[in-house]
């Protein structure tokens, strides 16, 4: 699977890629069809005590698997996010499957 990352109005942060692509890499080893993920982390200083945003959108066959998270935290943006993105997923593959 191929991982794209953006940093909107924030700085780059290994720490935060490879958190974030420890995550991902679960949901690569249990759908093997993903193909790409387009990983945006952006800051909202509006939204206090949250405003840490993590936006993942999946390619796939079929249409694109999005999901957003805003917490207090990026971690637990993208522990969300991805958890989001595992139930998608799984929707996905049982469609997948009975068809």
């Amino acid at each position: 699977m191929e991982t794209i990352f953006e940093f909107v109005n924030i700085s780059k942060s290994e720490t935060l890629e490879a958190f974030t692509q420890k995550k991902l890499n679960k949901l690569e080893n249990k759908y093997d069809w993903i193909v790409r993920a387009n990983i945006y982390f952006k800051r909202d200083e509006n939204q206090k005590p949250n405003g840490y945003i993590s936006e993942i959108r999946l390619s796939a066959p079929g249409p694109e698997i999005f999901a957003q998270s805003n917490e207090n935290s990026f971690e637990s943006s993208v522990a969300n996010t991805v958890s989001d993105l595992d139930r998608q997923c799984e929707k996905r593959k049982a469609k997948m499957s009975t068809h």
